[in-house]
């Protein structure tokens, strides 16, 4: 895709059922400038006019593999199509590709079943459900323990506020990662998000006595709220901040006319999992298929892995400052 398709192609997304945030034009200038990535977005055309599209990066690691991704540092990806032939075309010219960079493996990350009979990774469920302009109407939809919990954060005098900017979010971010034994994301990643996306990409801080506690970063797509990087410090803890701050989130979209939150992507049974489900949110499997070129096996670069837990263990170790140093130059391969 040339740059001056950019705008034909966010309009064939505006018009589709499909979409996601994430099948954005705008994610070609994040990866390619955040990241340097090799995109590579693919469209079907007949009589000048889209009928389908499918955005890939290339993510090439001496330590984690050579992947086409649609789409790295995204939950949802695959194709958008008006119709099977292009939908077809689309799939096929990504497995040309595939196999003509030699990579490891061709990662679609579809929210439905392509049909292909590719291997599937049953590892991720995203979580979403609409959200009304009425605010007791939303609070009544969230179970008792979790409503206590927001309650608390409330009597403990927590605020929240929008911020311009996205160093604050980022702080918290990095701080919170290093804690879990994850490789941070570079703050450019941040700012860049932020200049490509304006007004759909915003950040909403959570504040004690003029104190930041916690933070998010939450993207927006026609009627939906997606919030996607969080961070707190260790204070969210006491102030019981996090279930107030996805309140906060869900109490002013609602206001704004926001129909839709999305709680975004977990592993199974993980923690992050339990606490959706714990906000009355029904799990939905994601359905992540992979066509192998050099690989034997579907790539499994996820946490889970237990080859990775002495590096967990180490990181979750390291000073921040040099966690923060050494993290982007991992974490760009692990999207």
């Amino acid at each position: 895709m040339e740059n001056n398709d950019s705008s034909r192609w966010d309009a064939f997304i505006e018009k589709s059922d499909d979409s996601t945030f994430f099948h954005r034009a705008g994610w070609k200038v994040v990866l390619e400038e955040a990241y340097g990535h090799k995109v590579h977005f693919l469209y079907a055309e007949r009589d000048g006019l889209i009928e389908g599209i499918l955005p890939l990066a290339q993510v090439k690691s001496l330590l984690f593999g050579n992947n086409l991704v649609s789409l790295p540092f995204c939950v949802y990806g695959g194709v958008v199509a008006d119709n099977k032939e292009a939908a077809d075309a689309l799939i096929e010219a990504a497995c040309k590709l595939a196999d003509g960079l030699k990579v490891d493996a061709l990662e679609l990350r579809n929210s439905k079943i392509s049909g292909r009979n590719w291997p599937e990774k049953s590892l991720y469920y995203t979580f979403r459900r609409s959200i009304s302009e009425d605010n007791d109407a939303n609070m009544s939809a969230i179970p008792r323990k979790r409503r206590a919990m927001i309650r608390q954060g409330i009597k403990n005098g927590l605020l929240s506020e929008s911020d311009d900017g996205w160093e604050r979010v980022y702080n918290t971010y990095a701080e919170s990662v290093r804690n879990l034994g994850t490789p941070v994301f570079s703050a450019k990643y941040f700012r860049i998000l932020r200049e490509v996306f304006k007004s759909d990409c915003r950040v909403l801080m959570i504040t004690h006595e003029g104190q930041d506690v916690a933070g998010l970063m939450s993207f927006y797509f026609k009627d939906q709220v997606l919030p996607y990087y969080a961070g707190s410090y260790e204070s969210a803890k006491t102030h019981k901040a996090h279930d107030f701050m996805y309140w906060e989130l869900m109490r002013r979209s609602g206001e704004e006319g926001i129909k839709l939150f999305d709680f975004g992507r977990s592993k199974a049974d993980t923690g992050p999992y339990l606490f959706k489900k714990g906000w009355g949110f029904e799990p939905e499997p994601l359905h992540y298929e992979y066509y192998l070129v050099k690989a034997d096996a579907i790539p499994e670069l996820n946490p889970n892995n237990p080859k990775y837990k002495l590096f967990i263990d180490v990181w979750k170790k390291l000073p921040l400052p040099v966690a923060n140093r050494l993290g982007p130059l991992l974490s760009r391969s692990l999207g």
